[in-house]
């Protein structure tokens, strides 16, 4: 039988060229050469006034938590439909989540909503870019302004997608990227902090190297260095951020290949959604996308649930995603749905996501396709 994976890491077939090269160099472990270069390559795609890696998107918004400030009794908006990290970072802090509803449209933040959970208490605003694309994120910014929030923008599927030109994590105070190996660029297990204000740049560094100014010392600024911040080991291995840099180096073709990929599904699909079966993603004006993931939307769980085993038995591995935040136990323990979930449970119940890797072939494209277009007939 056929087998069509949901997900293959990205490769161009230069990374163990490249491992071999951060080996050789003696020198494998944080902020090597190779570290060096996939930082410097993303402030130059993004505009943003510092990044750098880290082990994991989760480490990068832990980082952006601590930069933040948040404190116990804080509180945090974002929405319920995120994974676990996204809270995660905020909650070790000591702060409130207060989960807000999405956008069928997009499945991302309602904009008009988060105005409606701001208290006296809250200090954050996590937008999430969810399938790589953005968030409506000039709203986002000026309520954040009006009242004195800071934005951190969970980036972590939106490596070089945009807002109006402007590169999704770059726009708000902090964003985080995630190099995991679902992802369009993968280093196995990884992530990176972007830092908007030029001033933070070292308190980002001090963080990220154990609470100490090393870096300083490195580049000759200080004669010794010292514990200085609270902090802790953020730093990738540079064999990791070796397998790494040749996507990078590759991003623009990876990128226009998934987009070819995303648009063909899109296209084969849409005389079901136009007869009413099924919905295809919705992608603002104002959005550029990176084709992260091609999702579907049924009728309901039921039918989700069975297109799911219908795909299966055809040796395609087709997947739902996140489970509502709002609703496990942890969520009702660190937090609180703010407003009516109109949407959130709702979405999250008819969203099937298809295979979406660097490397899918026409054939199996078209294979996937013709299955759920099978499925439908019966």
């Amino acid at each position: 039988m056929k087998k069509i994976k949901f997900n293959v890491p990205p490769q161009t077939g230069r990374e163990m060229e490249h491992i071999r090269g951060a080996i050789g160099s003696g020198r494998i472990c944080g902020d090597g050469d190779y570290t060096k270069r996939c930082n410097e390559w993303i402030r130059e795609h993004t505009g943003a006034a510092g990044a750098y890696l880290t082990t994991s998107c989760t480490q990068a918004l832990e980082m952006a938590a601590l930069m933040a400030g948040i404190e116990p009794g804080d509180e945090v908006i974002l929405p319920s439909y995120t994974f676990v990290s996204t809270a995660n970072a905020f909650a070790l802090r000591g702060a409130r989540l207060v989960f807000v509803d999405i956008r069928p449209d997009t499945n991302n933040i309602d904009e008009t909503l988060i105005e409606d959970a701001i208290t006296q208490r809250t200090k954050v605003i996590v937008p999430v870019h969810y399938a790589g694309v953005g968030c409506e994120m000039d709203t986002i910014m000026e309520i954040a302004e009006r009242h004195n929030l800071l934005v951190v923008e969970d980036a972590a599927q939106g490596v070089c997608a945009s807002y109006k030109g402007r590169a999704l994590g770059s726009i708000g105070d902090y964003g985080c990227f995630s190099f995991h190996e679902t992802k369009n660029y993968s280093m196995g297990e990884g992530g990176a902090i972007l830092i908007r204000d030029p001033n933070k740049t070292d308190i980002a560094e001090i963080i990220r190297e154990k609470g100490t100014d090393r870096s300083r010392f490195l580049r000759g600024q200080v004669d010794k260095y010292s514990w200085v911040s609270i902090g802790s080991s953020y730093l990738p291995s540079d064999i990791n951020a070796a397998y790494l840099w040749p996507q990078l180096e590759d991003a623009q073709k990876i990128n226009e290949q998934r987009l070819q990929s995303w648009n063909a599904y899109y296209q084969r699909l849409q005389p079901l959604q136009e007869k009413g079966l099924l919905e295809l993603p919705q992608v603002p004006q104002e959005c550029q996308h990176n084709a992260h993931m091609f999702y579907i939307k049924t009728a309901d769980i039921t039918e989700r649930d069975a297109l799911i085993r219908h795909l299966k038995e055809q040796g395609i591995s087709a997947v739902f995603h996140y489970v509502p935040l709002h609703s496990a136990a942890a969520g009702k323990t660190y937090g609180r749905f703010c407003g009516e979930d109109r949407y959130t449970t709702k979405e999250s119940q008819r969203l099937l996501r298809l295979p979406m890797y660097y490397g899918l072939t026409p054939e199996d494209l078209d294979f996937v396709t013709e299955q759920i277009d099978r499925f439908y007939r019966k």
